[in-house]
């Protein structure tokens, strides 16, 4: 039984140093929704320096709003301005002497391709053209899944372990109540459920199943350190196997 253990990182929370080593692969934020060379090095050189697998986190060019809005752009300047991203940390891992080895889309970009099929091919296209060794990081059984699989991209099936469902398999929106699991008892039990039992309890107390390659933790969740700690130690205490997608 395996499972990999994701961060977004790199966005200026100040947990990366106290995060990374409890997880097997960092989600670097590319200088769009947050960062910029400066911290993609920091935090390339931190994962590194860890053993920890790299991937590109790109989102809607909008730091203002930390890219949870979602902008209005043509298949081809949203294509484009991915394909900017991708070579910005891209160029920084080189320089590093490191691979780059998956890509995972962030906030209303990543919640868009869950759900909208022409964002989704376009998330899909972006990460094909730029490398087809990446690995896409996606909801499992979303839209972005599916195109992805579609045009022969690896895909790592994502749930969160900080994250609250609703019963329908999707995210609480963070602005309602309870939607983020700040509690780390109650993100590592949720990501036992989730890694050895493949099934998550929604927010009505409902149970569903999920089937998932890899989990999250927020860098920007309220004690993110304290929460991968004990989320590695409850995944290590039930006998998972905890190690990168890429690896797999």
């Amino acid at each position: 039984m395996r499972i990999d253990l994701n961060s977004d990182l790199g966005e200026g929370a100040g947990t990366d140093e106290e995060v990374m080593p409890s997880i097997t692969s960092a989600n670097v934020a590319c200088g769009a929704h947050a960062g910029d060379e400066a911290t993609m090095r920091r935090t390339i050189a931190l994962a590194k320096e860890h053993g920890v697998a790299i991937g590109a986190h790109p989102g809607y060019r909008d730091a203002a709003n930390f890219g949870r809005v979602a902008l209005e752009l043509t298949r081809e300047e949203l294509l484009s301005d991915l394909r900017t991203q991708l070579e910005a940390i891209q160029a920084v891992a080189d320089v590093a002497g490191v691979r780059l080895v998956h890509v995972k889309a962030h906030g209303a970009l990543y919640n868009r391709g869950e759900r909208d099929d022409a964002i989704a091919a376009v998330v899909a296209e972006a990460v094909r053209a730029f490398d087809e060794d990446l690995v896409l990081y996606a909801p499992p059984g979303s839209a972005m899944e599916r195109a992805a699989r579609t045009i022969g991209l690896r895909v790592a099936r994502e749930g969160f372990a900080d994250r609250a469902y609703e019963p329908d398999g999707t995210l609480r929106s963070r602005t309602l109540p309870a939607s983020v699991h700040a509690d780390p008892a109650v993100a590592a039990r949720q990501a036992v459920s989730i890694a050895r039992d493949r099934r998550v309890t929604a927010s009505d107390g409902s149970t569903l199943a999920l089937e998932v390659d890899t989990l999250c933790i927020h860098g920007d969740t309220p004690g993110a350190a304290a929460i991968a700690r004990a989320v590695r130690a409850a995944l290590a205490f039930a006998g998972i196997d905890v190690r990168a997608a890429a690896a797999r």
